[in-house]
């Protein structure tokens, strides 16, 4: 069961001028459900992603990078195609042939090149891409094609996602309306570089593609980046940020205040989306945040907020309710930063303080502690004493439910 996760109200979900979206059944894995997603863009479109840093990434990551990075002039990219079921991981070059295969076939569809398609697939590793049905589905999904089909665009990327992830907001840039909207899923494999999942994000700016490049890192490395479940980085992970430049706002530099009020719309939607993600978490029963405070760098703060989340130990005890919190200590404590004087360390649940100067809070009572951990909403907060840098990781909790959804998952 989702945490504190209300549904997406499809009513909600605004339409971004220069872009469709169409999705299909084509039993790439189980029959009557939607399977396939195809996004068409406006020429006028730029598009920049950032994908998984695991070495064994899926056919798709690499055609994507590849179609990405040799971009012609005036072959900007077209669309999109996005299945579930299958992850087209660990398939070798006949994975690479299907993914090209299936770039081909829509770009045969929509009368231009397949270096301008760019294919995505989630699903099950090591098993072959039944791309004959792939492609036996893009008409379909072509003959849907509509603006505000966002929706129907979130539930066609889910695998064990329990709900569909989609959001919009709108915002005034330099007396501009802009418009942004965005779906992303995952619920298991999630861990930083990237977060095992795919989120795509519209805007109707015009980006120049330096700067789009230069955002879409910038704003990774603040929300989906910030993420984890288990502590697995997948194979497929992709982040893509679209600019169809349908509006007259038009950001040719990183160094104005048009940009940053951009970013900041598009971080505050992709934090949105990423901890959608987590509080989707397979078998997730609490939405954590762990919080790393008065650190010498960022680095070293995210390296101890990851070590605290990643933590069986830790992530089994907010599921018991079990304010065992020596692991938390520990936890700290072997997160590789060698010259940490835990003397100065202090450790917060919400507004408990529990381990002060080191040591247990001689104030600090375990009902306090076990009364946050029963919450759904939960904050850790770690003041390291050393610095002003800080950190802030999202997470949830390991329960029962994660190891059978994991046993079951091809079933």
């Amino acid at each position: 069961m989702a945490v504190n996760l209300p549904l997406p109200i499809p009513e909600n979900l605004i339409a971004v001028a220069g872009i469709e979206l169409g999705h299909a059944e084509a039993g790439i894995r189980k029959a009557n459900r939607k399977d396939v997603l195809v996004m068409k863009l406006a020429p006028t479109a730029t598009v920049t992603g950032v994908f998984t840093k695991n070495r064994f990434c899926a056919a798709p990551v690499q055609v994507c990078k590849e179609h990405l990075s040799n971009r012609k002039a005036g072959a900007p990219i077209q669309a999109l195609v996005i299945n579930t079921g299958n992850a087209n991981a660990g398939t070798g070059e006949s994975g690479l042939a299907d993914a090209n295969a299936t770039c081909a076939a829509l770009a045969k569809l929509l009368g231009c090149e397949a270096s301008q398609i760019l294919p995505f697939s989630t699903g099950v590793i090591l098993e072959p891409l039944p791309v004959d049905r792939l492609v036996a589905g893009l008409p379909q999904a072509l003959s849907n094609l509509k603006a505000d089909n966002w929706y129907n665009a979130a539930l066609s990327i889910m695998t064990t996602d329990t709900q569909p992830k989609a959001a919009s907001r709108q915002v005034k840039i330099n007396g501009h309306s802009i418009t942004l909207t965005g779906v992303s899923k995952g619920a298991g494999m999630i861990k930083p570089n990237m977060a095992t999942m795919l989120g795509f994000m519209a805007t109707d700016a015009k980006v120049a593609q330096p700067v789009l490049d230069h955002m879409v890192k910038q704003v990774a490395d603040r929300s989906f980046n910030c993420i984890t479940i288990d502590g697995d980085t997948s194979t497929n992970d992709s982040f893509i940020v679209i600019a169809t430049g349908t509006s007259a706002l038009e950001i040719n530099a990183i160094d104005t205040s048009e940009y940053t009020a951009l970013a900041d719309a598009v971080l505050g939607l992709s934090q949105e989306l990423a901890q959608m993600i987590v509080r989707d978490g397979e078998g997730a029963t609490k939405f954590i945040t762990v919080t790393v405070e008065d650190g010498m760098d960022v680095e070293e703060c995210r390296k101890i907020a990851y070590s605290i989340a990643h933590s069986p130990l830790v992530k089994t005890a907010f599921f018991a309710s079990d304010p065992n919190l020596g692991r938390i200590l520990a936890a700290i404590g072997y997160a590789g930063v060698d010259d940490l004087d835990v003397s100065k360390l202090n450790l917060y649940l919400d507004d408990v303080w529990v381990a002060k100067n080191g040591g247990r809070n001689p104030d600090y009572n375990e009902e306090d502690g076990q009364r946050v951990m029963k919450q759904s909403e939960i904050t850790v907060r770690v003041k390291l004493g050393r610095g002003k840098a800080e950190a802030t990781i999202w997470t949830c909790d390991l329960s029962h439910e994660y190891v059978t959804i994991n046993a079951d998952y091809r079933s």
